[in-house]
């Protein structure tokens, strides 16, 4: 069980062999790395699971190998076209997980120079087409962790900015909280060699220019999105997890954010919110039994925008109405409306 998806077992991978599994989208929703948030969204999981369909039978048709097998209905995995109904249940092929020890209150990847194949790659792959006044890059300089040189600037970057090419970010991905890291780090602790890297930062520019079309053809831009990958048996690179939704990437549409951003925006400031990044700064792996204080559930008015800002882009996204909900435009209008914009 995850923070917002639930994972059924059919077969366990081992050694070099794939296992199969399902991955069950809830309507449950997570930010700030806190876990399950205390409401539900509804409906959010069937919209996410479609949109992340969508994306995955795409790249799949341009050979970008993945680990997506169907969408399961009446018991069977099938593709979208093939479906009389949205689904909240993707069948996948399963990769070994394999945990970083922890030692002395720090992570030990040992175990990834040991291993050939069969397991996720223990990193995030961040692609940003421009840097939003949230970005956790504004973040970062004001620390000084990195410099406008290091992330090719020529000098320190304004909200909202549009970069004239992709720029891409690496974080941890099995750690109690992600992590930014160098390329560098990267490498060494997922036991990647230069080309390997170099083969997943080419593929991670391909899926953004693909997203990137398509939240264009819907009237949005593709501000920034996240991607994950595994080694098959046969150490090749294949795509897991889920992309292209609105809890993966960030889009926006004129100053309005269209993704889980919003939610964001709802608590960034709150008591509960300061209490995390305070608790966060302690340095030690397990920060959560340091906060006191809980996130309140959202307003129902705002609830039931984001609702409906799932089911939307999934329908617009397919060009089929899955769901029962007003075109992408119009739940974007009343969202402005709502947020006084």
């Amino acid at each position: 069980m995850g923070s917002v998806k639930d994972l059924t077992i059919l077969t366990n991978p081992e050694g070099n062999e794939a296992g199969l599994g399902r991955f069950v989208y809830s309507d449950r929703y997570s930010v700030f790395d806190w876990g399950e948030m205390p409401d539900l969204i509804a409906r959010k999981g069937r919209a996410i699971c479609m949109a992340s369909a969508y994306f995955f039978e795409r790249l799949e048709e341009r050979g970008i190998k993945t680990h997506y097998v169907g969408i399961v209905e009446d018991g069977v995995a099938k593709r979208t076209g093939d479906l009389k109904e949205p689904g909240d249940t993707m069948e996948v092929r399963l990769v070994r997980v394999l945990e970083p020890a922890v030692r002395e209150n720090a992570y030990d990847y040992s175990i990834y120079e040991e291993e050939r194949g069969n397991f996720l790659i223990p990193l995030e792959v961040m692609y940003r087409n421009s840097l939003p006044g949230g970005s956790s890059v504004f973040k970062r300089l004001e620390e000084g962790s990195i410099t406008p040189a290091g992330i090719g600037l020529d000098g320190m970057p304004e909200p909202g900015q549009v970069l004239d090419r992709p720029m891409l970010d690496v974080s941890t991905k099995l750690e109690a909280s992600d992590r930014y890291i160098d390329w560098e780090e990267a490498r060494s602790i997922s036991g990647m060699d230069a080309g390997e890297m170099e083969n997943m930062q080419r593929t991670v520019l391909l899926i953004n220019d693909m997203i990137t079309r398509e939240a264009g053809r819907l009237g949005l831009f593709n501000e920034d999105g996240k991607v994950e990958f595994g080694f098959d048996g046969e150490r090749d690179l294949v795509l897991v997890d889920a992309l292209g939704t609105l809890d993966e990437c960030r889009f926006s549409y004129k100053d309005l954010p269209v993704s889980k951003e919003i939610a964001r925006i709802h608590y960034r400031g709150s008591s509960w919110h300061r209490d995390t990044e305070e608790a966060k700064k302690q340095g030690v792996v397990d920060w959560k039994p340091l906060v006191k204080s809980v996130p309140e559930p959202l307003p129902p008015e705002l609830a039931k925008a984001i609702s409906e800002l799932y089911q939307a882009y999934a329908n617009d996204l397919a060009g089929r109405r899955w769901f029962d909900v007003p075109p992408l435009a119009d739940v974007l209008t009343a969202i402005e409306g709502l947020l006084g914009k």
